[in-house]
């Protein structure tokens, strides 16, 4: 391919990145024009959409064979503009009401996303590397955006440390693979794979990079920002960083894994599974014990990473589908549910305790319904996509003989049910008390913020009732 047909390949990544340019000059050469950034920001991310199913057939390489075009790396860059337009059409009237409405949140978003579109189709760990290290930073700043809030400061620091010693860990993964394959280029591992079998340096690498992107998924034992970062973040924000990095970093584990490492050695998948089955026991139990909702939804985050790792565990066709269907799936509900929370959220952060829910679904009717149609979804209830998802990574343990995971899977669903439900029970069945109810009056929900919910909503519905609707597209990948 020459030049141009590698930029006509790239171009939702390409158009992201021109419009975080554009809005940064934006913000620099305007005053008060976080009207003007919102609606160029909206504009950009509905073109890179538009190009990423315009380059979907595509199914090729750019660069020498460094980034993959079309087929995969389109579906997922559809995916991360889904998240970044529902994160974006949230944002305004909560950053208004946190008094932090600057133009630089959405440049913040734009370059996370794009960073996330290089993680889905980088073909060489150099491009893996950059991608992390652009999304990640872009995060860092995000997760502290609401400078006069302590716990936004303290989730910064926190996801910075961790961040970068996580970095450190993939940076000499990808030292000691190049060490042994004298190639950082996932197509040229993966066709002379026969070689490493054997080599203890190769897996010790790919050890160490299963360290780093397990931080970036935040799965256990590498959890620890997690509920901090998104606690303190803004709202909005929470779900963008909870949901849509989650699904970039998985892309980037399947290219490497699977794509590269031809699903890795035994060892390697009994790691994933042991760090599948830690995350969704831990992340289900303590979840229980939460009354925060967006701590809650925190711990949950880190559950729904243990279930995705099913599909990368058994490193079979279904849980690769599995994956990719759960990624979609899981950023409608989960940036959704926190979308509901960011409008019944007051002002100081106030308004988010699961007891300040109490009545909700009453007094704002809409909010509630959609509140419970989230909470269904991330339990697994069919109708919705949820269960369509957990079906696939359950039924890909199984058909991989590791039906003890799927058991595991189920069982971690259904103390799941506890603490989703305990929001719809007091949402609806529970009476409200003067000092914890919360005044209808100070949830306006703006034009922007109905597309979003509703949008999402529809969209767990419709894939959920449909599957193929989405299935269809991974027919055909690479």
């Amino acid at each position: 391919m020459n030049l141009y047909q590698d930029l006509i390949g790239i171009s939702p990544v390409v158009a992201v990145s021109l419009t975080a340019l554009v809005v940064v000059l934006i913000e620099a050469l305007l005053r008060k024009s976080e009207n003007v950034s919102f609606w160029v920001s909206i504009f950009g991310l509905l073109v890179s959409g538009y190009l990423a199913v315009y380059t979907y057939p595509m199914y090729s390489t750019a660069f020498n064979g460094m980034m993959a075009v079309g087929g995969y790396a389109s579906f997922f860059d559809f995916v991360f503009v889904i998240g970044a337009l529902l994160t974006i059409l949230l944002s305004k009237d909560y950053l208004v009401k946190r008094r932090v409405n600057y133009g630089e949140f959405y440049v913040i978003v734009l370059f996370a996303t794009s960073g996330m579109m290089f993680l889905a189709s980088g073909l060489d760990l150099i491009i893996t590397f950059l991608g992390i290290e652009l999304m990640s930073i872009s995060l860092y700043v995000l997760s502290a955006f609401i400078r006069t809030d302590p716990k936004s400061n303290e989730a910064g620091l926190k996801y910075l440390l961790l961040g970068a010693f996580a970095t450190g860990f993939l940076l000499f993964g990808i030292a000691f693979i190049y060490g042994s394959t004298a190639t950082t280029n996932l197509k040229i591992i993966s066709a002379n794979f026969g070689n490493y079998q054997s080599d203890f340096l190769f897996w010790f690498g790919a050890g160490l990079i299963l360290v780093g992107f397990s931080f970036k998924v935040a799965a256990v034992p590498f959890h620890m920002w997690a509920p901090d970062a998104y606690e303190g973040a803004p709202t909005p924000a929470s779900g963008f960083m909870s949901a849509v990095s989650k699904a970039s970093a998985f892309a980037a584990f399947v290219l490497v894994f699977i794509f590269g490492f031809n699903g890795g050695n035994e060892e390697i998948r009994k790691a994933i599974a042991l760090i599948s089955s830690l995350s969704m026991i831990l992340g289900n139990v303590i979840a229980i014990s939460q009354t925060n909702i967006k701590r809650m939804l925190a711990y949950s985050s880190i559950a729904h990473a243990g279930y995705i790792l099913i599909g990368l565990a058994s490193a079979n066709e279904m849980g690769k589908q599995g994956i990719l269907y759960y990624s979609l799936a899981y950023v409608l509900m989960q940036v959704g549910a926190f979308g509901v929370a960011s409008i019944v959220e007051k002002e100081e952060g106030k308004a988010l305790e699961i007891k300040d829910y109490i009545g909700l679904g009453h007094r704002k009717p809409l909010l509630g319904v959609l509140m419970s149609v989230f909470m269904f979804a991330l339990t697994g209830f069919p109708p919705f996509a949820g269960f369509v998802g957990k079906y696939y990574l359950f039924a890909s343990a199984v058909q991989a003989s590791m039906t003890w995971l799927a058991v595991l899977g189920v069982v971690a669903t259904l103390v799941s049910v506890y603490y989703y439900l305990n929001v719809v029970v007091n949402m609806y069945l529970k009476e409200p008390s003067p000092e914890v109810a919360v005044n209808p009056g100070d949830m306006k929900i703006s034009v922007f913020g109905k597309i979003a919910i509703l949008g999402s909503s529809f969209g767990v519905f419709i894939i959920g009732i449909m599957p193929s609707l989405v299935m269809r597209f991974f027919e055909k990948l690479f």
